[in-house]
């Protein structure tokens, strides 16, 4: 008898939580394996949060938390989102869920019926697309290239959205291209929009301290659309939060109360802990995690130095998150020792063979020309698996 349903065997592996586990277990064989695969910041979770978290058990903080999160960290959010993003939301539009996944998939199947659109820049978060086609959704993808910065132009949106639309969901500063839309471009996009009344919009911000060429732009700050726009964010990129699992959302009412009513049928509320370490993180100024985003910066430069002298490798400049996106077609089609690359997946099956680095394969976020690589962890690791990469990629011919 077969028990797995229809919908569990359609969905498919997250291809970046795959690479890493392909990771562990070869380092665990012995290999001396270098993985750029996860978008995890390698720093510690700050003292003075930890601090927070220790009190909180002490102060019994032990018991079911409330669905949409505790109050005192709904008033928290709408505050960081007063301060750092120019939005207004009520605490009823404020729901905390554990983690940012959590709080798009919520908002997805709050909101997207069988066989309405959604609109999906590419490249795309691995899991986005999935979500949507869980939700019965149809994914309708807007493709880009490493010659625009993998940003989409406004003519691009304007050519994707019609009356079938019924969300747009993007991620600024992207996973995987590190793309960060400047407050020019947003601007073009948001006039787009205007013309598009029914169309949903669904930012993903999680990336937002980590932004190098000035402060992230949020959509939910243009009064003209904000009674449309859904945020996510969350504490596990800028806080080095990963492993408390805390997300939120800032919503129209209608639609935070449907994320509310689905959260309560599947987890409840998140983590009362964390919660209370969230509280005095959103609270406390951003300036104190700001040595994190300093430290991706020389990384992403110390990196893109180590990839820009191979020949037949193509890399830009990202201004936001930690990742690179280079693009590899130009050894699709060569060899070595028998192995041929014919697409991104084969590349990142060559790289972790031959020069025992892992990354991501592009055609999971959209771009089969591209393979992700994530520069959150030590100069010295990347100094090596840049090493690695040219000595891998010369041999291709």
């Amino acid at each position: 008898m077969e028990f797995i349903s229809n919908r569990a065997n359609k969905m498919q592996e997250s291809v970046t939580i795959k690479m890493a586990a392909l990771a562990t277990e070869l380092k665990e064989q012995g290999k001396d394996i270098i993985s750029l695969t996860l978008g995890e910041p390698d720093f510690n979770t700050p003292d003075f949060i930890k601090e927070s978290a220790k009190k909180a058990i002490d102060d019994n903080y032990s018991s079911y938390t409330p669905v949409p999160g505790y109050k005192d960290l709904r008033q928290a959010i709408c505050n960081k989102f007063k301060r750092d993003n120019n939005i207004d939301h009520k605490i009823n539009e404020i729901v905390v869920s554990t983690g940012a996944k959590q709080s798009l998939m919520n908002v997805i199947l709050a909101t997207v019926n069988p066989g309405e659109e959604v609109i999906l820049p590419a490249p795309y978060w691995v899991s986005y697309i999935e979500m949507v086609k869980f939700a019965e959704g149809k994914p309708v993808v807007i493709n880009s290239g490493i010659e625009t910065g993998f940003k989409i132009t406004p003519e691009q949106l304007d050519t994707a959205l019609n009356n079938k639309t019924k969300a747009f969901l993007f991620s600024n500063p992207c996973n995987p291209s590190g793309a960060a839309y400047s407050k020019e471009e947003i601007d073009a996009l948001v006039k787009v929009f205007e013309e598009y009344p029914n169309a949903l919009i669904i930012s993903d911000e999680i990336y937002e301290y980590i932004s190098f060429a000035g402060k992230n732009i949020s959509l939910a700050s243009y009064p003209e659309i904000k009674d449309r726009v859904v945020t996510v964010n969350g504490l596990s990129k800028g806080y080095a939060m990963t492993g408390w699992r805390i997300g939120y959302l800032g919503a129209p009412a209608a639609i935070a109360k449907a994320c509310v009513k689905i959260q309560g049928q599947f987890t409840s509320g998140a983590n009362a802990i964390a919660q209370r370490a969230a509280i005095t993180a959103l609270t406390e100024d951003p300036a104190k995690i700001a040595f994190m985003q300093e430290e991706f910066l020389a990384r992403r430069d110390l990196m893109i130095s180590k990839l820009e002298v191979i020949d037949g490798l193509e890399v830009n400049t990202p201004q936001g998150a930690f990742y690179l996106f280079p693009d590899v077609s130009g050894f699709f089609g060569k060899s070595y020792n028998g192995f041929k690359v014919k697409n991104s997946d084969d590349m990142c099956a060559y790289l972790i063979e031959e020069a025992l680095v892992a990354t991501t394969p592009g055609s999971a976020f959209g771009c089969p020309n591209n393979i992700r690589l994530s520069y959150a962890t030590s100069e010295e690791q990347l100094t090596e698996a840049g090493k690695r990469f040219k000595v891998a990629l010369d041999k291709l011919s």
